[in-house]
């Protein structure tokens, strides 16, 4: 009997990106210890990422679907590391790897976006998937207005970033609503 073959809707592309968004963030695990929950999540995060990597392009390569994930990762890498090294709120090494991380997360969506707009539609899991990415950025901006004005504390760049990185996901939020959650599978308009 043969069996199906599938393949996966998710970046490898974007993943790497989100990789390394959380490498250059956390950098600082290597020169300061704040707490042993911080320093584990840190772990964490990074862990989690090159894991994802590890098993979209080595344990499910099969499935993985390389060529509508063609987009061109070095036209958000390089600008985004000239921004921080001219944007920035301290010009030293730790500083500037923080901000490219910050800004690369707001934009390492990208080619997940791009493929499903390749392929015309993407599966529900998929969908479900983006929608917690979205969700999780979207409630980001939450934190920093809770910690403006309970601590009085404000990050432009990190407030700038979360807003562009949503602004992102309208279209896709919009889609979600209208069209998953109602049970039907996304698809673009032709």
């Amino acid at each position: 009997m043969e069996q199906a073959h599938m393949t996966m809707s998710i970046s490898g592309k974007s993943q790497i990106l989100f990789a390394l968004v959380f490498t250059t963030r956390y950098l600082d695990l290597l020169t300061s210890f704040i707490s042993l929950y911080n320093t584990c999540m840190k772990v964490i995060y990074i862990g989690c990422a090159y894991a994802t990597v590890y098993l979209i392009y080595v344990k499910f390569r099969a499935t993985y679907d390389g060529n509508h994930d063609s987009f061109r990762v070095e036209f958000l890498v390089v600008p985004v590391g000239g921004l921080a090294v001219l944007i920035n709120h301290d010009f030293s090494p730790l500083e500037i790897l923080w901000t490219f991380s910050i800004y690369l997360e707001s934009v390492a969506i990208l080619p997940q976006l791009f493929m499903i707009s390749k392929t015309g539609e993407a599966e529900t899991i998929t969908t479900h998937y983006l929608f917690c990415l979205g969700l999780y950025r979207a409630l980001y901006l939450f934190n920093w207005i809770w910690r403006f004005y309970f601590e009085g504390f404000f990050d432009m760049i990190a407030i700038v970033a979360g807003v562009v990185q949503t602004i992102l996901y309208c279209d896709f939020f919009y889609l979600y609503v209208t069209k998953v959650l109602k049970g039907k599978k996304l698809s673009l308009p032709a």
